[in-house]
C-alpha cells in the first residue's frame, strides 16, 4: 500500500505524542517521558515556540500510522548563529525506508518554504532539550532526558541524505571509585582557597538559583556549537519542572570571591521507574512507578557542568566533579552518567577521561543542505 502523509492539526497533538508508545510498546529498553510533559513541550503555549514554530507530519500506510516527524524553525537559534537553519526532531518511525522518506521530504519542503537552506537534527526541539541519535549502546534503557532508539533509525536518515553533523558523547564511571589520589590532592588544593566555596540549592529561593544558573549557562556554553541560549521565560519554565522533585544535593554553585563561578545539575535516573509508567500514572502503573522510585534509583546523571569563562583554569571542573561523586554516594547510586558533551570539547572530555569516565554511548546530530 502506498504512504500517505498528513500534516497534524493542533487538535491532533495527542496522536502524534502516542504514536511511539504504540511503536516501542513491547521494546526492552526504550523509554518515554510522561506524555503530559511531552505534551506540554509541543503545544503552542509553551515559552520555546515564542521564537520558534513548527508542523507535525505522520505517514501512514494502509490508513496505519508508520511514522512521524516535527518540521521546526528555531528564530533564536537562527539570530544567534547567523544562519538560515532548520530542523527535524521526534521522529520515530517503523523500519519502513519509504514512510522515512517521506516524512523528510514533508518536513524539508516546509522548512525550505519557511527559508531554511539547510535541516539538522534530531533535536526535540532544541539542544536545550533532548537530542542526537543514539548510534552506538543500544544495550540498555537511556539515562533520563536522553533519547532511545533502535538501530535501524540511523539507516533511514542517512537513505534520506543526511550526514554527520556532530557526535555527543555519554561517559559512564563508577561512583564509588572517586576521582583518584592526583586528582582528590588538586581539588583538596583548590578548596585551601578560602575564596572558593560550594554552595547546595536552597529550594525556598529557586528564583534565585535560576537567576544564577542562567548567567553561568549562557556564559560557559556562549561558543559551543549548537548552543542556543535559554530566554528567561524557558528557565521559569524548567525552573517549574524541577521544582517538584529537586533536592539540595542535585543542583550546587561554585562561588569565588561570593560571585556565582560554576554550577553542577545531577538527577537520578528517573527513567527507571518512568519505563514503569509507560507514558502516564494510572491505576495499573502507579504502585510499580511508586516502588522504583523508593528502590531501583541507583545510578543518576551529571546533566551539566558549566564554568564561566574567567574562573577556568583554577581546578573548579574537578572540584565539581568530586562533589558530584560525593553526592552521588549520598544517594546510594553505582554509577552515573556525564552526558552529553560534544566529541570536539577536549577540555572537558580529558577532564571526565582524567576522573575514570570512559565513552559508552554515542549520539549523532545529522545535516542536510536543502536549499
Amino acid at each position: 500500500m502506498p504512504i500517505t502523509i498528513r500534516e497534524l492539526p493542533e487538535n491532533e497533538l495527542d496522536a502524534f505524542i502516542d504514536y511511539p508508545y504504540a511503536l516501542f510498546k513491547d521494546h526492552p529498553h526504550w523509554v518515554g517521558e510522561l506524555k503530559k510533559d511531552t505534551h506540554h513541550l509541543l503545544d503552542t503555549s509553551h515559552p520555546f515556540w515564542r521564537h520558534g514554530e513548527r508542523a507535525l507530519f505522520m505517514a501512514f500506510r494502509d490508513g496505519q500510522p508508520a511514522g512521524r516527524i516535527a518540521a521546526i524553525v528555531n528564530r533564536a537559534h537562527n539570530s544567534f548563529h547567523s544562519e538560515n537553519c532548520g530542523f527535524f526532531g521526534f521522529f520515530d518511525c517503523a523500519d519502513d525506508p519509504d514512510a522515512a522518506a517521506a516524512l523528510f521530504a514533508a518536513a524539508e519542503k516546509y522548512l525550505r518554504a519557511k527559508g531554511m537552506d539547510k535541516t539538522r537534527g534530531p533535536v526535540n526541539p532544541s539542544t536545550n532539550e533532548t537530542c542526537g541519535l543514539l548510534i552506538d549502546g543500544f544495550d540498555g534503557p537511556p539515562m533520563i532526558m536522553m533519547t532511545y532508539n533502535p538501530p535501524y533509525y540511523a539507516g533511514l536518515i542517512e537513505a534520506a541524505g543526511y550526514a554527520k553533523a556532530k557526535d555527543l558523547l555519554a561517559y559512564k564511571m563508577a561512583v564509588t571509585d572517586g576521582i583518584g589520589e592526583r586528582l582528590e590532592k588538586i581539588a583538596r588544593r583548590t578548596m585551601r582557597n578560602k575564596d572558593i566555596t560550594i554552595e547546595f540549592v536552597d529550594i525556598k529561593n529557586l528564583d534565585g538559583a535560576i537567576a544564577d544558573l542562567k548567567e553561568i549557562y549562557n556564559s560557559a556554553w556562549e561558543k559551543n556549537w549548537g548552543f542556543v541560549p535559554m530566554t528567561d521565560a524557558e528557565l521559569t519554565d524548567l525552573g517549574n519542572a524541577l521544582k517538584p522533585m529537586l533536592k539540595p544535593d542535585y543542583l550546587f554553585f561554585a562561588k569565588v570571591d561570593g560571585k556565582v563561578a560554576a554550577f553542577v545539575m545531577l538527577l537520578p535516573n528517573f527513567n527507571i521507574p518512568l519505563q514503569a509508567a509507560r507514558g502516564s500514572l494510572n491505576p495499573f502503573t502507579i504502585l510499580p512507578f511508586l516502588y522504583k522510585m523508593m528502590f531501583k534509583l541507583r545510578s543518576g546523571r551529571l546533566l551539566t557542568l558549566g564554568v564561566k569563562k574567567e574562573f577556568r583554569n583554577r581546578g573548579l571542573e574537578m572540584l565539581l566533579i568530586k562533589q558530584a561523586m560525593e553526592s552521588g554516594k549520598k544517594m546510594k547510586w553505582e554509577y552515573g552518567e556525564m552526558s552529553w558533551t560534544l566529541e570536539d570539547n577536549t577540555l572537558i572530555n580529558n577532564t571526565i577521561e582524567a576522573v575514570g569516565g570512559r565513552v559508552y554511548r554515542k549520539y549523532r546530530i545529522y545535516e542536510k543542505t536543502i536549499h
